[in-house]
């Protein structure tokens, strides 16, 4: 697709809608700001249990396949990271609803001393998740918290210990800049037209989220070969 794009001289982008989030935004100018130092490890959970029916209750990897890429997407973005290895594995729960791959974890390199790990399931009853996941971001002088809705705080290291564990303080995450593009899907669109009014290219074109693509893929590979997974850079 990306190739045909380039030949017709045309515009392709991708709907990631996650990256038109508020909070996301908020999230990765926390991180550039340095306030908490560079990210070593970012956690993503997500639950959820809804039952589709029809095509997705019958396909193989449907947690990966259908979903996962929004999760890796906003991993990729938040952390400023890009995937190098992933080992993966899914499974199917006794009371799954589904035929194949409705439960994964995943481990990924973003390189850099970077690790994303994401833990995710269709058929969680209870206590679910949002639609935009649950995080934790571990950086080099504090952490990130954020539950995928309103719910996003920060702490960073201070001088001093209590007992056994560092001192730590709330800091503020900052707000969002009038730079940011927002507005979910909104947003997405609008991103769109102006690179095809200015030609200029969007946030989500095709030639960057080809490596959040193949996070998908490598973790597919990894589930069914059982091994890690190298994630080549050369499809752009």
């Amino acid at each position: 697709i990306i190739e045909a794009a380039r030949r017709a001289a045309r515009v392709h982008a991708v709907v990631q809608n996650r990256r038109y989030v508020a909070n996301v935004r908020r999230i990765r100018r926390l991180l550039d700001s340095g306030a908490i130092g560079k990210p070593t490890s970012i956690h993503a959970d997500f639950f959820v249990a809804p039952h589709f029916g029809g095509f997705r209750e019958e396909m193989s990897h449907v947690l990966l396949l259908d979903m996962a890429i929004h999760t890796f997407d906003a991993a990729r973005y938040m952390a400023a990271g890009e995937p190098a290895s992933v080992y993966c594995q899914e499974w199917e729960p006794a009371s799954s609803w589904y035929r194949q791959g409705s439960s994964a974890s995943a481990v990924f390199d973003f390189g850099g001393g970077k690790v994303f790990t994401y833990a995710g399931s269709w058929c969680a009853d209870g206590f679910r998740t949002s639609w935009e996941g649950s995080w934790r971001i571990v950086a080099e002088r504090g952490s990130l918290l954020w539950d995928g809705f309103d719910g996003l705080k920060a702490e960073v290291v201070i001088p001093g210990r209590d007992g056994l564990f560092d001192k730590t303080q709330p800091i503020e995450v900052p707000p969002l800049d009038a730079s940011d593009r927002v507005d979910g899907h909104l947003g997405i669109i609008r991103d769109f037209m102006h690179a095809i009014e200015t030609g200029t290219e969007p946030e989500t074109r095709g030639t960057d989220n080809i490596n959040s693509l193949a996070m998908v893929f490598g973790a597919i590979e990894s589930a069914e070969t059982g091994r890690r997974v190298a994630i080549a850079r050369d499809a752009q």
